[in-house]
């Protein structure tokens, strides 16, 4: 039975240790961040965090993974308040949605790495697919979250989703239904 600490929390999966980590996270531990996109590992959208290490947790499993510590898109920061994904939001870094959890996770990674990337450095780390394209925005989001982690810039509280905030209300909606 493979251990591991997922989110800071000690979890023991009731799984085949041959089992990809990608599927025990979604499946077993019901969290849903970690997208299957390819299965080879090329897109990164089920890109965790392993020991701090940007990994795509399609090509890992479970017996790779024993012993060591995950950190899932929930685990980043529960509320959204780690600053890649606040720059990632207000440098509208973020489309559709699909990416972005495997985006933020290697842009975090690359700034626990270097707190000062160049184009080039991030390029480099961060090589998730974006069929939407945000690849400018992002640069500019990572570029931007490093100088709030280095204390130069201070991002605007942005709320979590479904906190509304000064927008009408629709035409017979019901709040809360």
């Amino acid at each position: 039975m493979p251990s591991l600490t997922v989110n800071g929390h000690p979890l023991a999966f009731h799984l085949d240790p041959q089992t990809p980590l990608l599927w025990a996270l979604r499946e077993a531990a019901n969290l849903t961040g970690t997208k299957y996109g390819c299965g080879s590992g090329d897109c990164r959208a089920c890109l965790v965090l392993v020991d701090g290490q940007a990994v795509p947790s399609c090509q890992m499993s479970l017996a790779q993974a024993e012993g060591r510590s995950v950190t899932t898109i929930e685990g980043l920061s529960h509320d959204r308040s780690h600053p890649v994904q606040q720059a990632m939001m207000a440098e509208g870094a973020v489309q559709c949605g699909f990416c972005t959890p495997g985006l933020v996770l290697a842009g975090a990674a690359l700034l626990a790495a270097n707190a000062n990337p160049t184009d080039a450095d991030i390029k480099a780390a961060i090589t998730g697919l974006c069929r939407c394209g945000v690849y400018p925005r992002l640069l500019r989001a990572i570029h931007r979250a490093a100088r709030v982690m280095r204390g130069e810039e201070k991002i605007a509280a942005i709320p979590a989703p479904g906190v509304a905030q000064n927008v009408p209300a629709l035409r017979g909606a019901t709040p809360g239904r």
